[in-house]
């Protein structure tokens, strides 16, 4: 089992002047103290206009900064949006190629397609063609990181010419390819093309995270397998909210409310994005007055004291995730462990979670948490990537070589 943090750099209203600059700032602070601390992996999102739910417009710019202020941790594109309009895969193949020399080697390529029609609409993007393009995109950017020159490719959505694509990245053959993946659906995606899934949903519960894990070796280990890259990562990282604090209780009142809110303006520009006020809308105060009608705190409490990811996922109000004490967070992230889980990356701050309650948190959790499963994680590493390696060759001999038009 490995730990990440996962930022979004939630800013809800009232804005001050130094909203963003404080937000940003504060992130770097916990990114670094996180790669002090021993954790594997920080993830950067992608989201625009999507205000007070996610400032983070640029993550490779963010994940450049956090390159120079860390010395282990693992840099994660969570994810680049690959649709064409927004991010043309050629500017997208420089700047992660760009991270990873900047960083000595420690980018992953997370991608995904985008979603909701204040994000795809901004851009154009008619949202029933936004798989077909994350997929030529993504494929147009692998061919550049392997060939030299890239011979081209003229597919739909993506036309480009013979060019010869520098920087190469310095990971060989390239970062870590992932996939968002908000469902099992899109985990199984990632697996026919040979890339690990980031599994963004807040409330997978570790039974049903064994599911998913079989599901997807299942289609690894299958010939529906057919690697897009040149490397096959079979990973799987799973989202939740996390603060640990000695006491419950205090950790439940610093914390709960961010997950929330992180849950409540998620499911408002998915659901409400038509008729968002742009620049005028207080998602913040929309939350605040539904939670004062429904929320009903006595329904996150552990049953039988066991943590649970959600206790009712039909309702975004009882998500809890990993937010307890230590030896509670322990018990619950064995769990995930016996799932077969590689990772779980962590949600730190959200709402109005103070930065430095998110400070302790982590602190505390790297010395009374992490301990208990680090000795155990390379040689599960092993045993998985030993299971799956026949699996791998197998899959990356039914890759077609890169041709330019199809």
């Amino acid at each position: 089992m490995r730990f990440g943090i996962f930022c979004s750099m939630q800013i809800p209203r009232p804005w001050a002047e130094d909203s963003e600059l404080r937000a940003y700032d504060e992130a770097l602070e916990q990114v670094a103290l996180a790669d002090r601390l021993g954790f594997d992996h920080v993830w950067a999102v992608e989201h625009h206009f999507l205000e007070e739910y996610s400032h983070s417009a640029a993550p490779e710019l963010f994940l450049a900064a956090a390159s120079q202020r860390t010395e282990r941790i693992r840099l994660g594109h969570g994810i680049v949006q690959l649709p064409s309009a927004v991010n043309h895969p050629v500017r997208v193949a420089e700047r992660v190629a760009v991270l990873d020399l900047l960083s000595h080697g420690r980018a992953e390529f997370g991608t995904g397609e985008g979603t909701g029609s204040v994000e795809l609409g901004g851009f154009g993007v008619d949202p029933a063609t936004k798989r077909a393009q994350w997929r030529e995109s993504l494929e147009a950017a692998c061919g550049m990181f392997e060939q030299t020159p890239f011979a081209g490719f003229e597919g739909e959505w993506v036309r480009i010419p013979e060019r010869n694509v520098v920087p190469k990245p310095l990971q060989k053959p390239h970062p870590p390819l992932w996939l968002a993946a908000p469902r099992l659906e899109s985990a199984l995606i990632a697996a026919e093309a040979g890339i690990g899934a980031l599994c963004f949903s807040l409330n997978v519960e570790p039974e049903e995270a064994a599911m998913w894990v079989r599901e997807y070796e299942s289609v690894i280990a299958s010939d529906r397998c057919v690697p897009v890259g040149r490397a096959v990562n079979p990973r799987m990282a799973f989202v939740l909210p996390m603060h640990c604090h000695a006491d419950e209780e205090v950790a439940l009142a610093r914390s709960l409310e961010g997950a929330h809110f992180y849950a409540y303006a998620l499911f408002y520009y998915l659901m409400e994005g038509a008729t968002h006020r742009h620049g005028a809308a207080n998602v913040w105060q929309d939350f605040s007055d539904e939670r004062t009608r429904s929320y009903d705190p006595t329904r996150i409490r552990p049953r039988d004291g066991r943590l649970r990811a959600s206790f009712d996922p039909s309702d975004k109000y009882t998500i809890r995730g990993a937010i307890g004490n230590p030896g509670q967070l322990v018990a619950l992230i064995r769990e995930y462990e016996a799932a077969g889980c590689d990772q779980l990356a962590f949600l730190i701050q959200a709402g109005r979670t103070e930065h430095r309650h998110v400070c302790e948190s982590l602190e505390l959790f790297a010395h009374e948490v992490m301990p208990e499963f680090a000795a155990r994680d390379a040689s599960l590493q092993d045993e998985r990537s030993a299971r799956l390696a026949a699996a791998i060759d197998e899959a990356l001999d039914r890759r077609e070589p890169r041709v330019a038009v199809r």
